[in-house]
């Protein structure tokens, strides 16, 4: 569970707490996208090894599990942020 920042008078304005978090959320989004969209080919791997493409994969399985780590820290964040102003 992430730590929410508290909104209050010496702190972050709840504008730029939101527009920040709002903005890596979208970000995230898009380096996952971008991620899907890049070529992962056995045939780009095959002269390493008959292993080389699993490894590949693999490896680009974990760097998309850190991507939604980040994605869903990200979006917890932004929620509590924006719970405390309703």
């Amino acid at each position: 569970m992430a730590t929410i920042p508290t909104i209050h008078l010496n702190g972050t304005s709840f504008t730029d707490l939101r527009d920040g978090y709002a903005a890596a959320y979208d970000a995230i989004d898009k380096a996952i996208d971008a991620l899907a969209a890049a070529e992962l080919n056995g045939r780009d791997f095959y002269p390493q090894g008959p292993d080389a493409y699993y490894q590949a994969r693999k490896e680009r399985d974990q760097a998309f599990d850190q991507l939604r780590a980040a994605h869903a820290y990200v979006g917890e964040m932004l929620a509590g942020i924006c719970d405390q102003r309703r």
